[in-house]
């Protein structure tokens, strides 16, 4: 039977004749025509230098630079263009995109149908959007650094990264700064956001019309709102930083269902801007040294609030209603302006904790009397005004204070403030 060896020779060749190839180029050769050469699963390895095009990738392989060689777009369209599943970039220099608002200029721009694509330890720079990403599902985009064209004015970049119409993300370990939102998150679903470093923006992030995320260990810092939440519901939110932000740490804005706990937000003008809110759970987060702990508005209720630290807020909650709103029903929660007592040693208050009431707010018109808060005249017409209603306001009530906060370090976030 002659033919069977043929035949087996021919099954043991077969898969050699799909193995990728390497594709090098150097300084002063096309890296457009490297890429028009490759096949499928092919590497194209760029050495370092630097390269003015504009590239289009339309079938998957991997393109990795040598050294973060440099791909100049020239100011114009998109740097680099991604159309195909499976496609891989990293080590890249990538920058001067155009700066096209309505074409969405970006550094890297995956368009729909990218899927899987993979962008790793990048340099994205003076592009309007980092990296636009569009109907592309399961995309990795990990320890990149992001930057926009920066003597542009605020309103007039592009995003650092843009998600949008996408499941599966996964946002890790970026740097991103000096753009408009660092991450806006429109109708996509199910991604992770963490170990990201978000700074000098508008946002640090910019959820919209997105379910089933979790954002966790991210630093947001030195922006006018920290993160934003609007019109979404089932996030995740925990163990992330948001701190020194002109305006807000935390938004939570028509949000459902959702979860945001072990946070720390300080320094910033609002902690956690709370509005048309329900059915979430706020536990162990430590709202420290903000003008504004918690601004409340809007018929943010049913809500759990339990165990978090409300620490050197100048104003604990503003709040704003036409009738009490009760946290700590459980747990409770810890406030550093609570002047009750605990007579029986159980670490819980014995009378509930008011927030703005008939003193919190004679405080606020005049300054001066927190000077007296310790003296019993003051203790004295406090109490005098818990007993006649009509020298009292709606109010967060926190049935169960706490007498200690649960975070021991708290200190460490004192003095975070927008610079």
């Amino acid at each position: 039977m002659p033919r069977l060896p043929l035949l087996l020779v021919a099954a043991l060749l077969w898969p050699l004749t799909g193995l990728a190839v390497e594709h090098r180029v150097s300084p002063g050769q096309s890296i457009q025509a490297a890429i028009d050469r490759a096949a499928t699963g092919d590497t194209v390895i760029i050495a370092r230098g630097r390269y003015q095009e504009n590239l289009r990738i339309e079938k998957p392989l991997t393109l990795r630079g040598e050294q973060r060689p440099t791909i100049s777009g020239g100011l114009q369209g998109d740097t680099l263009r991604v159309t195909v599943p499976d496609v891989i970039i990293e080590g890249l220099i990538v920058t001067d995109s155009g700066s096209d608002l309505g074409k969405q200029n970006a550094g890297i721009y995956l368009q729909p149908g990218a899927h899987r694509a993979v962008v790793r330890d990048c340099i994205l720079a003076y592009n309007l959007f980092g990296l636009w990403i569009e109907g592309s599902d399961d995309v990795l985009i990990e320890r990149n650094n992001i930057t926009s064209k920066r003597d542009f004015a605020s309103s007039q970049r592009g995003n650092g990264i843009q998600l949008y119409n996408t499941k599966g993300a996964r946002i890790f370990d970026n740097e991103i700064s000096f753009v408009r939102d660092a991450l806006y998150v429109d109708v996509s679903h199910h991604a992770v956001f963490r170990g990201n470093r978000l700074h000098h923006s508008r946002y640090g992030t910019h959820y919209m019309n997105s379910y089933y995320n979790l954002w966790e260990d991210n630093d947001v810092y030195f922006n006018r709102g920290g993160l934003a939440l609007m019109e979404v519901r089932n996030q995740t939110v925990r163990n992330n930083r948001a701190w020194g932000n002109s305006d807000h740490g935390i938004m939570l804005r028509t949000i459902q269902d959702s979860v945001v706990e072990n946070n720390v937000v300080a320094g910033n003008e609002r902690g956690f801007f709370i509005y048309d809110a329900e059915y979430n759970t706020l536990r162990g987060n430590r709202v420290i040294d903000n003008t504004v702990g918690v601004h409340l508005w809007a018929g943010s209720t049913r809500n759990i609030v339990e165990s978090n630290d409300f620490i050197a807020n100048r104003e604990p909650v503003k709040y704003v209603a036409s009738r009490d709103e009760v946290w700590g029903k459980k747990t409770g929660n810890h406030w550093s302006n609570y002047v009750g007592w605990d007579r029986n040693g159980d670490g819980t208050g014995d009378v509930p904790y008011e927030a703005n009431d008939f003193v919190d707010r004679l405080s606020w018109r005049h300054p001066m009397v927190k000077l007296l808060m310790a003296s019993p005249a003051i203790q004295t017409l406090r109490l005098v005004a818990r007993q006649f209603p009509l020298l009292r306001a709606p109010s967060v009530i926190d049935a169960n204070p706490q007498m200690r906060p649960s975070d021991p370090n708290w200190r460490e976030w004192l003095g975070k403030h927008y610079p």
